[in-house]
């Protein structure tokens, strides 16, 4: 198969441990590895479970689930390669879950998938692999890992202009990780994929994605926070809603709005109004019209510089502020350690601290990412 040629750059003596969701992306991946000639492990993480989550479905068939897993095992069995199940739980817990709920109980919105990313899927499963005596990681993520003899940098390319672009969510990756990864899906669409599956037999060939955070599997994020909370006795207090310097209601508790929310604000105003600003020490959450949550600068920290090893004032770029975000023009007003404040040369709406904020250069390369820290906008009008 032509499509293996893209293989011919790696070192097929060392043998690459592929993470399995048992979805139909990873299970293609680890078979064109086969195909290719790797020795080739399979490993489903065990990151969480409906007994601590909550919110199971009648049929658990997402991923971590039993179906899940037997999926994976499935492709590695008509392939002939191993596969193991590895329980990750106690560091997913530890990571991601708490953070997910911390943020939001200081009024942030968090994105866990790039803390899973760093922490779990790349720290845990590269320290799991070594166990196995392998030297690569592979996903079935589609992104392009390409390496600059120039720089001596590994860079990170993607289809950024997809809504579906899933390097949006890798930026937290080091060199370390990128040096040692594959991304068999390089170059491929989910169409060509789902045809490889079916030309492959798998079980997983028809499988519909998953959702965006697995382990709410209701997709209901207040009655998982609600939940947390009890468990861990927080009481979480009601406060005023503010419009314009009044107060036109009353909100359920901080953690469940977020910045640009219009849906479950009960208030009736005669118009649309929006979820505007937080703020956690006067317990109180200022609504605003939909113009007023233009965001023209912001700043954006706990930055990991990818593709490039640095940005200097003056410098554009292509932003994302969110995972299904269109990326808008932008220049770099300033950088100082690990802060950079960026002017929006396309504005956007409802920039919220906590997401992460990705930077990219016109061919596609992942710059930087960050956390999003604070809109500043007011301040851009006096510059």
């Amino acid at each position: 198969m032509k499509i293996l040629e893209k293989f011919n750059k790696y070192d097929r003596s060392k043998p690459v441990v592929v993470a399995m969701s048992g979805g139909v992306d990873s299970s293609v991946a680890a078979v064109l590895l086969k195909l290719a000639g790797f020795d080739v492990i399979g490993i489903t993480m065990k990151t969480w479970g409906f007994m601590e989550v909550g919110g199971a479905p009648k049929h658990e068939s997402g991923c971590c689930s039993l179906d899940a897993i037997f999926d994976a095992k499935s492709v590695a069995v008509q392939y002939n390669f191993p596969h193991f199940t590895v329980d990750f739980t106690e560091n997913f817990k530890e990571t991601v879950i708490e953070n997910f709920i911390d943020e939001y109980l200081h009024g942030r919105t968090p994105n866990p998938c790039i803390v899973c990313n760093r922490e779990v899927k790349w720290g845990d499963l590269i320290e799991e692999a070594e166990k196995l005596g392998a030297y690569y990681i592979a996903t079935g993520h589609y992104a392009k890992i390409v390496y600059d003899e120039k720089t001596r940098r590994f860079k990170l390319k993607s289809d950024f202009m997809n809504r579906k672009d899933q390097a949006y969510a890798l930026w937290g990756l080091t060199q370390e990780f990128l040096a040692r990864t594959i991304f068999p899906l390089e170059n491929l669409t989910k169409e060509e994929v789902r045809a490889l599956a079916n030309e492959f037999k798998i079980r997983p060939a028809n499988k519909p994605e998953s959702q965006e955070i697995c382990f709410v599997a209701d997709n209901d994020y207040g009655r998982f926070l609600k939940e947390k909370f009890e468990e861990r006795k927080i009481e979480i207090k009601k406060g005023d809603l503010i419009y314009h310097g009044k107060k036109v209601g009353e909100h359920k508790g901080i953690p469940f709005y977020t910045i640009g929310q219009r849906r479950g604000i009960d208030v009736a105003l005669g118009k649309p109004v929006y979820v505007k600003s937080i703020s956690i020490g006067d317990n109180i959450i200022e609504l605003g019209d939909a113009e007023e949550l233009i965001c023209k600068r912001f700043s954006m920290n706990k930055v990991n510089y990818v593709s490039v090893s640095e940005l200097q004032p003056g410098d554009e770029v292509y932003v994302k502020v969110r995972y299904s975000d269109r990326p808008g023009k932008a220049k770099i007003f300033s950088v100082e350690d690990d802060l950079i404040i960026l002017d929006l040369i396309d504005e956007k709406r409802a920039v919220t601290p906590g997401q992460s904020s990705v930077l990219y250069d016109e061919e596609g390369f992942l710059l930087v990412g960050g956390i999003i820290l604070k809109d500043l906008t007011d301040e851009s009008k006096v510059n």
